[in-house]
């Protein structure tokens, strides 16, 4: 039995995932950033998480020949930044809303966290890289994630804010 890429498209998007932007800066001094969801820690000894980039991606050069990278984990209102960030042919850092921040890489000042790595490893994932990185640097904030779910951006809601039966979604 074969699964259809459609299935398993739609199979992924009942996944919730987090809203993440990540950015490096190359030799040259130019800052790259994408929009991701597959993004998840992966060890605590040593501290090592990971995102997958797609390989025809413009920024994929980029963040495999960096020696470091940002995952700036969004907050609930910043679907404009994920949107942004997400779109091929525009400038993703002319509105002004990343500074440099932990190791000197673009950042977001209002994520809910953001997550400073050197990059560790880069491994074959089909028409992706899994870009794992080893955490040496991490800032928490304190507003609710974004979330997409259903190929649509979501906030989470707690159960306990629901009625008896409601739906959490």
């Amino acid at each position: 039995m074969t699964i259809t890429s459609e299935e398993f498209t739609r199979t992924m998007a009942r996944v919730p995932a987090p809203v993440t932007v990540a950015t490096t800066v190359d030799a040259s001094g130019r800052r790259w950033g994408f929009t991701g969801s597959s993004f998840s820690s992966l060890s605590l000894a040593p501290p090592l998480v990971l995102i997958c980039l797609g390989k025809s991606a413009s920024t994929h050069e980029a963040f495999t020949a960096a020696g470091s990278f940002m995952i700036n984990i969004l907050a609930e209102g910043q679907a404009d930044i994920a949107r942004r960030f997400a779109a091929s042919g525009v400038d993703r850092f002319a509105a002004g809303d990343t500074l440099p921040m932990e190791l000197g890489l673009p950042g977001i000042p209002e994520a809910v966290a953001r997550v400073a790595c050197a990059l560790h490893r880069v491994v074959d994932g089909g028409d992706h890289s899994v870009l794992i990185g080893r955490v040496v640097a991490a800032h928490v904030g304190e507003d609710a994630p974004l979330v997409y779910y259903d190929r649509s951006f979501q906030r989470p809601v707690s159960v306990a804010e629901t009625a008896p039966g409601a739906a959490v979604w």
